[in-house]
């Protein structure tokens, strides 16, 4: 019996421009911009240097930190230039720019078939962690890390979120109708190396036909497939956990600290490409949309491909926009260019006009107290906001739990006054980082 939700908020989906349009097979990129860090940890270590040839899916960043992630080339071609690029998430990071030769070849060895039910489970975390494979969900997180809990915080408990609750963003829904089989495959590698008995597949219930899907897909597999109530923020793996175990994370601690993990359904695509095929994480399917976009897609898109190529891909700008956004409308990063790459953890592209874009004036708080009732975290949103406003860092953190937000964007979307909530708290937490509170 899932939990009643107290929290988060019912906007416009937004689904419909792609929901129902079948993911289309990218174009081969003249050329990609393939950034050191795009993962949460240390950045990638250059393997390869400007002039060098290289084939699809050689190491090109070699991660080699204890969290970390390696990178590899989405495109076979000439290295052509190693240097601080655009990132869509850093602003700037050290990048690899490959030409693409129009060959698009494999390294060598690539890709294989391997017999994984006969691979130990230390094998397929090498294989993992080796193949460069984060969390698609966003968080970008390395998947070896989750795989490999420490001794005291034993795993009961996997679960796949497959909730895609931002509004527009449609990738993960046909992923589970068109990539059925290896998001079993997936799921049943993951199960195998954290070796445990429960496995639950978390889908929000304005996609029943992926639930139909999987439910099909996974009978005799003893993993559960479960429709949870659409819910904003429901994609976060802490509110997944609260409604489907009725498990709450503690503050400034992990899901394995309770005994779960939480994987993302398109991580446990890459996984199976990895494990069974030896493909390292490559490309990944991205939700191109919003009103400045011409023909609304899905697109299987390589790692590195430009924003720019990818809305030209779907017919180029209905008019210039005024907001261009990696990932969802409440989470995503918005850009100041379109020079920028897809990276691992980009699983939208979206671009709007003025009329959508909420850049009014502010007024004060007038403590409706609306953003408390929808916060997630059990917050104060709007003090955490009037503290951030005053740099009152201190108090935020230690009387109102600045670091247990997750910058859902409720309480932004829910207040009356205007007030750019997440915006202050983000400068907050910039401030406790430079003073050393983060």
């Amino acid at each position: 019996m899932l939990g009643k939700i107290k929290w988060g908020i019912h906007p416009d989906t937004h689904k419909s421009p792609t929901e129902g349009k079948a993911i289309e097979s990218n174009e081969l990129p003249r050329k990609v911009i393939l950034p050191v860090r795009q993962h949460i940890g240390a950045p990638g270590e250059p393997m390869v240097k400007k002039g060098d040839m290289v084939k699809k899916g050689q190491l090109i960043a070699a991660g080699s930190a204890p969290v970390s992630s390696n990178v590899h080339a989405t495109i076979s071609g000439k290295v052509v230039d190693v240097s601080d690029k655009p990132h869509p998430g850093l602003g700037k990071c050290l990048a690899i720019t490959i030409e693409s030769d129009g060959l698009d070849e494999w390294e060598e060895g690539l890709p294989t078939e391997r017999d994984w039910g006969k691979l130990e489970s230390s094998e397929i975390i090498e294989i993992i962690k080796n193949a460069g494979i984060v969390g698609l969900g966003g968080a970008t997180f390395p998947t070896y890390v989750k795989l490999n809990p420490p001794k005291n915080s034993p795993i009961d408990t996997l679960i796949i979120n497959a909730a895609e609750c931002e509004p527009f963003l449609t990738a993960d829904h046909r992923i589970m109708l068109e990539y059925t089989e290896r998001i079993v495959t997936g799921i049943l590698i993951i199960k195998k190396v954290l070796a445990v008995d429960k496995v639950i597949v978390g889908i929000e219930d304005n996609k029943m036909d992926a639930v139909k899907a999987l439910t099909t897909a996974l009978a005799g597999q003893a993993v559960q497939v479960v429709a949870v109530p659409t819910r904003y923020p429901h994609g976060s793996e802490k509110m997944l956990i609260k409604t489907i175990l009725n498990r709450e994370v503690p503050s400034g601690k992990l899901p394995m600290s309770i005994g779960v993990v939480v994987q993302n359904v398109g991580t446990a695509v890459a996984v199976c490409d990895a494990v069974r095929n030896g493909i390292p994480l490559i490309e990944r399917v991205v939700t191109v949309s919003g009103s400045a976009i011409k023909e609304p897609k899905n697109l299987n898109l390589r790692i590195g491909t430009t924003f720019a190529d990818a809305v030209e891909q779907c017919g180029g700008y209905k008019f210039p926009p005024e907001k261009l956004i990696m990932g969802g409308p409440f989470m995503g990063v918005t850009q100041y260019t379109a020079d920028v790459p897809i990276i691992k953890g980009a699983n939208g592209i979206l671009a709007f006009g003025k009329e959508e874009i909420n850049d009014g004036p502010e007024s004060p708080c007038i403590r409706c107290g609306q953003c408390v009732e929808a916060c997630p975290c059990g917050l104060n949103p709007s003090m955490l906001s009037i503290l951030g406003e005053r740099s009152l860092v201190d108090e935020a953190l230690n009387e109102y739990h600045l670091l247990d937000c997750m910058e859902c964007g409720c309480c932004t979307y829910l207040c009356p006054s205007k007030r750019k909530i997440v915006h202050y708290i983000r400068y907050t937490k910039k401030l406790s980082a430079q003073k050393g509170g983060n």
